[in-house]
């Protein structure tokens, strides 16, 4: 009797022994996941952030190139410069995304006022410049919907059981949205050919 005690006794210790090595693989696999979602978070920021110091790299070119034909519009080269330092000295996700979207405001309105100077759309150089300035736009929007799916991905994961544990005791916290704050980029541009 003694014997079939020990024997119980045995195989209810090998199954607990059993459950705590699978929840431990379970926790590591998890931290593991996690682990590799953040980092994909913070690689696709970088993306983005490679693409914005190459924006803000074009802009004063740019902006030189245009000075010589736009003698009288210092007050749109002052927004541009002011709203470039704000994008390039913010610190986080949403800090940056208004400042980017400020940025973009005041770029959208120097290209207007650029369709009032035939001379400067016909500069082989400012064309140069406005090309890879588009191009850099294209990267960023297309680095920016990277970066926000690598988000909605892992704070899906930090929210969801049985994953939530794992991220709040580690303290993997919520990332922000790389979104839009001007309603003016929401809009739908309008297309015309009169």
């Amino acid at each position: 009797m003694l014997a079939g005690a020990a024997t119980i006794f045995l195989v209810v210790l090998i199954a607990i022994i059993a459950v705590l090595v699978l929840l431990i693989f379970a926790v590591i696999g998890i931290y593991n996941a996690l682990v590799r979602l953040r980092n994909q978070v913070d690689n696709a920021w970088s993306q983005i952030d490679v693409q914005l110091k190459r924006r803000h790299d074009l802009i004063p070119n740019l902006i030189e190139t245009a000075k010589g034909y736009m003698h009288h519009e210092r007050e749109t080269f002052e927004a541009i410069t002011n709203a470039r330092a704000a994008a390039m000295g913010a610190s986080n996700v949403a800090d940056a995304a208004k400042a980017e979207g400020a940025l973009g405001g005041a770029l959208s309105k120097f290209l207007l006022v650029v369709e009032n100077y035939p001379d400067l759309k016909a500069n082989q150089n400012f064309l140069s410049l406005q090309e890879e300035l588009t191009s850099t736009e294209n990267k960023i929007s297309f680095s920016r919907q990277n970066y926000n799916d690598q988000v909605l991905f892992f704070n899906n994961k930090i929210q969801m059981f049985p994953s939530n544990i794992i991220a709040g005791m580690f303290g993997f916290g919520k990332r922000d949205f790389f979104e839009i704050e001007n309603a003016a980029e929401r809009e739908v541009p309008k297309v015309s050919f009169n």
